[in-house]
């Protein structure tokens, strides 16, 4: 990755509505430039996705928690199929130190989550959970101070 991909990157976070054309006269490069470029990032898996990012508080779902797990031993592909089920479950990451996982959750209500986290529990494969509840997002998802500092 050079300069020109970090900065069409950089542009493409700002103005996630941008067209190729206007990229292109943005970044002041031919459009053909920023089409294969784009298409070398994509095939890449550097540009992941080119949804929307959605706020689960403003679809219905503003208590965010994140859930430290302590699985079973050898029960670790078990206990991922379980939590694939559970829809409010956002994201989950295996991880190192006293925990194997670490899943960000969203829920209605904290009876909500206490629900949420008892499905989770339901798994057999899934032996402790430890629940911290995010009272507010002080710095959000950001790659761009990481791509302009590279």
């Amino acid at each position: 990755m050079d300069d020109l991909d970090a900065r069409l990157l950089v542009t493409m976070r700002a103005h996630p509505r941008i067209g190729l054309t206007e990229l292109a006269r943005v970044l002041g490069v031919a459009r053909g430039t920023v089409q294969a470029r784009v298409e070398k990032l994509t095939a890449g898996g550097v540009i992941e996705d080119f949804g929307p990012t959605v706020s689960p508080a403003r679809v219905g779902y503003p208590i965010m928690a994140f859930v430290w797990l302590q699985i079973a031993q050898g029960r670790l592909a078990e206990a991922v199929e379980a939590l694939r089920t559970v829809p409010q479950i956002l994201e989950v990451h295996g991880t190192s130190g006293q925990h194997d996982l670490l899943c960000r959750v969203v829920a209605r209500t904290t009876d909500h989550l206490q629900e949420i986290i008892a499905d989770i529990l339901a798994s057999p494969a899934v032996q402790r959970t430890d629940t911290t509840i995010a009272l507010s997002t002080q710095i959000p998802y950001r790659i761009e101070p990481l791509l302009e500092n590279r």
